[in-house]
């Protein structure tokens, strides 16, 4: 899967990781500014361990006023990866491509949610603030997505902030319509098997919709055929979608 996406998106990796860094310093050796995918504790009692990947080459010691900003992508897994083992978010998406690229063209964040539990809005920002005080992320370049109850968390967190982000994605994910209006601005684009029984693509359809009832633009629905709840594997296989994500900055009209 990795190799399709790696191939596409790394002459786009080249320039944003060469862009501006010539004189800047080192990476430090510990390992939250390690270039690759390494575990991180919880930020607080009760917070979410996460994994975080820094681009090969990204000069993530200095955060000087001038140095080059990168962008962040945050992807938040299903109910499958639930526990105690931080490795398990790496089993699908954006961390598993990761995990085999250096040149994956993101700061990658992957939280772990706990066994039994649903994303906490409240624990998601704090890892997204913590992020943006200490590592060089474009503010303007913050991206989202997951899949499933992963993908219900994307649409609820950017609903609840959509200024926080520049695009989001959410595969196999149900959304609430009566919160749509909130996302008309933001680009946005859902994944779905049109055979999901698991979550049900009208989880998808109702979201296009009401977005699109309240003025919204910028919404995409993309509806594989004869697939069931597992949208995620073409989803993030396809580097149409991180060039999509790409492609956007917060506060600019298409």
């Amino acid at each position: 899967m990795s190799f399709a996406v790696t191939r596409s998106l790394r002459p786009l990796a080249a320039l944003l990781l060469l862009s501006g860094c010539a004189s800047m310093g080192p990476l430090e050796a510990a390992p939250p500014s390690q270039a690759g995918q390494h575990a991180q504790p919880a930020l607080m009692a009760g917070g979410y361990e996460y994994q975080l990947f820094v681009p090969q080459g990204a000069p993530i010691a200095s955060l000087e006023k001038d140095g080059a900003k990168f962008p962040l992508l945050l992807f938040l897994h299903g109910s499958g990866e639930r526990g105690s083992d931080v490795a398990r978010v790496k089993a699908h998406g954006p961390p598993k491509i990761a995990d085999r690229d250096p040149d994956f063209p993101f700061i990658l964040i992957s939280p772990l949610l706990p066994e039994e539990e649903d994303w906490d809005i409240a624990k998601l920002d704090a890892i997204l603030d913590h992020a943006m005080a200490t590592l060089p992320v474009d503010p303007d370049r913050v991206y989202l997505t997951g899949l499933s109850r992963g993908g219900h968390a994307t649409w609820r967190w950017a609903a609840q902030e959509p200024t926080r982000f520049a695009a989001i994605a959410a595969v196999a994910g149900r959304g609430d319509p009566a919160t749509a209006c909130a996302l008309k601005d933001l680009p946005v684009w859902a994944l779905h098997g049109d055979r999901d029984d698991v979550v049900v693509p009208e989880g998808s359809f109702a979201m296009a919709r009401a977005i699109r009832a309240c003025g919204g633009r910028k919404s995409r629905l993309t509806i594989y055929p004869d697939l069931g709840h597992n949208a995620w594997d073409p989803a993030y296989a396809d580097p149409a979608l991180y060039l999509w994500l790409l492609s956007h900055r917060r506060g600019i009209e298409d």
